[in-house]
């Protein structure tokens, strides 16, 4: 962990690239944002693999369904409103229903998109994946784990809803670092609130544990980078030990992480829980680390929410 910044679609082209030469049955589909999404690293390596289906994104999840069916595994990549939103229907019944090994890797998500505003900041698509039988869902927490989760979700049979966020941010993991599908990873160790976060605000959970702290209360930090199937047995240990619970995500506290955490922990280890995310919103065009402070998506803010749940506990047990 060095406190460099990268972008995680770099690295997913990075995996793409490695992929290329290591299984000749991979196969990569985009809809004209190959230099965004950076799968241009697959066509470079494996052109005769490489389809270009233009500004279809319907039609692009319709051609890896075929290619899946005929053996190969399909990686469908897009901006998240459009790889999510546009083709819903197609994903449906193409991909879910009858489980075919098609990966769909969404880029430019939540309000990181910053500038390019509430037309293209997904905060809905964890929400429209999650509801999908038979979808796996993954979220990794930055540059280094969306290289480990792109080999991942490419030897994972069936289908596969992986976003990333389109800005650079702190690396927490290590290159080298194993990345296994439904199991989430404790990134600190703490005793009084369980912080448990995907994507970009994992590192905002870390520096809110370290603000904490200084308030004489240990945080635990859980990286809960598969969404779907959620890892059961790390969410039940963390919310027994500390009986304090906050989620964090960059996206609606409404179908994402938050709600997952929320159905589990009422049906198995009813515990006090506070969600960080936004709530029944669009974003807005302007800088990303403006947005994220105006919808309350910093380490501040998981700090207030870890109070909150805290308070919550307490009164509980009086």
């Amino acid at each position: 962990m060095s406190g460099e910044k990268l972008a995680q679609r770099n690295y997913f082209g990075k995996a793409l690239e490695t992929l290329a030469k290591t299984n000749p049955d991979v196969v990569v589909l985009d809809a004209d944002l190959a230099g965004s999404t950076k799968t241009a690293a697959f066509k470079k390596a494996a052109p005769d693999r490489f389809f270009e289906v233009g500004i279809a994104e319907a039609d692009m999840i319709g051609v890896a369904a075929g290619l899946a069916a005929s053996g190969k595994i399909a990686f469908a990549s897009s901006f998240g409103v459009f790889a999510s939103g546009r083709c819903w229907e197609q994903i449906r019944m193409a991909v879910a229903y009858p489980k075919l090994n098609v990966k769909i890797v969404a880029t430019h998500c939540g309000l990181s998109v910053g500038p390019d505003g509430a037309t293209h900041q997904a905060l809905e698509d964890l929400a429209l994946m999650r509801a999908l039988p038979n979808m796996t869902v993954v979220v990794p927490c930055d540059a280094y784990e969306t290289y480990q989760a792109t080999l991942a979700i490419a030897a994972h049979p069936g289908p596969c809803y992986m976003r990333m966020g389109r800005s650079e941010f702190p690396v927490i993991t290590n290159p080298d670092q194993s990345f296994t599908i439904g199991k989430a990873t404790v990134m600190r160790e703490g005793t009084d609130v369980s912080l448990v976060a995907c994507g970009q605000m994992v590192q905002a959970c870390l520096d809110a544990a370290d603000l904490l702290v200084g308030e004489g209360i240990s945080a635990e930090v859980v990286n809960m980078s598969t969404v779907k199937p959620i890892d059961m047995d790390a969410l039940y240990d963390t919310a027994l030990k500390t009986g304090a619970v906050v989620t964090a995500e960059e996206h609606s506290v409404f179908g994402g992480l938050g709600s997952a955490v929320a159905e589990f922990l009422s049906e198995v280890l009813p515990t006090p829980l506070s969600r960080v995310g936004t709530y029944d919103t669009f974003g807005e065009s302007g800088n990303a680390d403006d947005l994220m402070k105006k919808y309350g998506l910093t380490a501040a803010d998981v700090v207030r929410e870890a109070h909150r749940s805290i308070s919550m506990r307490n009164e509980m047990r009086a």
